[in-house]
């Protein structure tokens, strides 16, 4: 994974394994206390997958103003835009010819030979990744940016690229698998996520796009009638005349007996994880409704 940042002055000393020529973003998140991770707002945007495109607008230095163009954005029609570590991008190779397949464990690795050594760690969920050949011992042959010959990845740990529409239930299925995740200011992975992350990332590994931030999902879809939400389905919360600034995941229907209860990835209060939970009267009073993306 590569970290956009808001600019190369952003990234602190504690965030060295994140920047480094293969960055290490497992270790950086385990690294931080968490008022570090709560301090990473407004330092970093958002991340990039595995092979996931940007457009590149400028190069100084190391570094690289982008913008990803699979993350719609508000900020700009073209994607989300931040910079970069030139390290981590590469010139795009021809197509690679074969079956499109996708990451469904939450992590794994891509290895020199089947079972071999470790190539490329920390492939996270929803990266999409194209097998080039037949499987070998339960390991399949995949092309990946910057690299001339295969890679392999476990069998057990991908997927066929999805063909057909997802439902919403199948996206509370895919945000459950990130329960404990910590909680990381501009996060897209199973190492650390945030709210719309989440909510960006399940979407992402059911083959459908949708914005990366809170505020721009809170455009589409369409919009639930309050006490009708069902598993799946968005709540977004805002303070008055302003934006949203959460999201959460409806996790089970609403009832009159029962408080509302959701998936989320929570910052600012003492989870700092994703939790699914009732929703406590403080988020209540920030409700501004709930959409739907999937049926």
């Amino acid at each position: 994974m590569a970290t956009v940042w808001t600019g190369p002055d952003a990234v602190r000393a504690v965030d060295r394994p994140a920047v480094a020529d293969l960055p290490d973003v497992r270790r950086w998140v385990s690294a931080m206390s968490k008022q570090q991770l709560l301090d990473l707002d407004g330092r970093t945007e958002t991340q990039l997958l595995l092979g996931e495109r940007v457009l590149v607008e400028q190069v100084d230095g190391d570094w690289a103003r982008v913008v990803a163009v699979e993350q719609p954005s508000g900020k700009d029609e073209r994607g989300y835009p931040g910079v970069v570590r030139l390290a981590h991008l590469a010139v795009p190779d021809a197509p690679a010819r074969g079956r499109q397949i996708v990451v469904d464990a939450t992590a794994t690795a891509l290895c020199d030979e089947p079972n071999g050594d470790v190539v490329l760690p920390g492939v996270v969920i929803g990266t999409s990744l194209t097998a080039t050949g037949r499987s070998d011992r339960g390991w399949l042959p995949v092309s990946a940016p910057a690299h001339d010959t295969a890679l392999w990845v476990r069998e057990a740990d991908v997927a066929p690229a999805p063909t057909s529409a997802p439902s919403a239930k199948d996206l509370l299925a895919v945000a459950e698998r990130l329960i404990d995740v910590p909680y990381v200011w501009g996060g897209l992975s199973a190492y650390g996520i945030d709210c719309s992350g989440l909510v960006h990332l399940a979407h992402r590994r059911l083959g459908v796009k949708v914005p990366r931030d809170a505020d721009d999902q809170a455009l589409v879809g369409e919009a639930v009638e309050a006490g009708t939400e069902q598993p799946g389905d968005l709540y977004f919360f805002a303070r008055a005349g302003r934006a949203p600034h959460h999201v959460g995941i409806v996790a089970a229907a609403t009832t009159a007996d029962e408080p509302r209860q959701m998936l989320h990835a929570s910052g600012q209060d003492a989870a700092g994880r994703v939790v699914n939970e009732p929703m406590t009267d403080d988020r209540t009073a920030t409700l501004t409704g709930a959409r739907r993306t999937l049926s």
